[in-house]
């Protein structure tokens, strides 16, 4: 398969699918440019080669196409301060005069194109309006991994257009090479923290990953339908009743395959689901009516730390309590530091998931991990083992 670095992309246009989703204040001024900053590296790649690049993204979710607010013209100046080249911008992505800027790119230049879900066709997977994006270009990039698990035009309908002119970007060459590591043969003992608050949108996850895990730790709300399911009483906890049953047969299998599954034994209890709620500590599996679980507790922290400081592979996903709430973030922020602790005596750490990747921006600790995964809803479904169209689109 061609890559980035094996491409011949001299004088060659290149269309690259980037992530510029990126959150904007009322004024339009970006407010975190994280996503913008993840594919410089692919950018200058391609200025490097002599490639001119052709940008294209999606911004937020246009509900009637254009929508002046969600145009990506708010991203230019500051593309061209992270890129250090000229940026021209063009108010659509499609059609004859977009072709005509795109032909007449000069080189050490960026070509932005406006939102690609102005166009209704690009999150239906619509083959015209793939086919007229292809036309732009002689090469195509993907390096949008926070939509590589969508079917859309612009991410896996558009690769059929350019067989042996396609490659993934840093970005999302980095993610799938991250994840992996952890998959398919991290370094053992490979732990497992999977968090949040229902056990239902995680139980493909948990699944898919007692097959390649040493250590699994079952933490945040999650946890307390497990507790019920081994007869704890969780009082006004979160509970999925419909999941009890789903809950034994996953600590049944992770027995079987020798996976040591850790729930918290005691947890920070609360009267009512507020930062400023009466609280104690209790053990888990006997909570009074009328309280609830809102953290994991000490004598929990202290069992983490024993399995995350001997483990040599890292994968954390979901927080561990509701560490919105400054009272109830103490076992979330204690798995970042016990994570950071561990990176720093060698073990490889993923941390990846919308909340997890939250909670370690809003803890400072981003830095002292292995890798922080881009993609939410992307990083979800390839933890699950399901194939990402955008990724199965450039390898076919």
């Amino acid at each position: 398969m061609a890559s980035l670095d094996t491409l011949d992309l001299k004088g060659k246009k290149v269309l690259i699918r980037v992530d510029f989703n990126v959150p904007l204040n009322e004024a339009r001024e970006i407010t975190d440019d994280s996503r913008m900053q993840a594919h410089v590296p692919t950018i200058k790649t391609v200025l490097s080669k002599g490639g001119k690049p052709i940008l294209m993204s999606h911004l937020g979710r246009p509900k009637n196409g254009p929508s002046p607010e969600l145009s990506l013209k708010h991203l230019q100046t500051h593309l061209q301060e992270l890129t250090g080249v000229d940026v021209q911008f063009i108010n659509d992505c499609i059609g004859e005069e977009v072709e005509l800027v795109a032909n007449q790119l000069p080189e050490n230049q960026i070509l932005l194109l406006e939102n690609l879900r102005f166009h209704p066709e690009e999150t239906k997977g619509d083959e015209a309006f793939a086919e007229a994006l292809s036309r732009l270009a002689d090469v195509y990039i993907n390096d949008a991994f926070g939509t590589a698990h969508r079917a859309h035009a612009s991410t896996a309908v558009i690769a059929k257009y350019f067989v042996g002119n396609k490659a993934f970007g840093r970005v999302l060459q980095s993610e799938i090479d991250n994840v992996n590591k952890v998959l398919k043969g991290g370094e053992k003992p490979v732990t497992a923290i999977v968090g949040g608050a229902k056990v239902s949108s995680k139980i493909s996850i948990l699944e898919n990953l007692l097959d390649r895990i040493d250590n699994l730790v079952i933490g945040g709300g999650m946890a307390f339908t497990f507790i019920k399911a081994q007869g704890g009483n969780t009082g006004n906890s979160l509970i999925e009743d419909d999941y009890l049953e789903t809950a034994r047969t996953i600590l049944k299998a992770a027995a079987e395959k020798n996976v040591e599954i850790l729930l918290p034994v005691d947890s920070k209890i609360a009267d009512q689901f507020s930062n400023e709620a009466e609280t104690k500590i209790s053990p888990s599996n006997d909570i009074p009516a009328g309280w609830m679980g809102l953290d994991a507790g000490p004598e929990s922290i202290k069992a983490l730390e024993a399995v995350l400081l001997s483990s040599k592979t890292i994968l954390w996903n979901g927080p561990l309590g509701v560490f919105e709430f400054e009272n109830f973030s103490a076992a979330t922020k204690a798995a970042g530091e016990l994570i950071v602790e561990a990176t720093k005596k060698g073990a490889f750490s993923l941390v990846g998931g919308g909340d997890s990747v939250a909670a370690i921006k809003q803890f400072n600790m981003s830095d002292g991990v292995s890798y922080v995964s881009t993609g939410g809803g992307a990083m979800l479904e390839f933890l699950e083992g399901k194939t990402l169209p955008g990724i199965q689109a450039i390898l076919d």
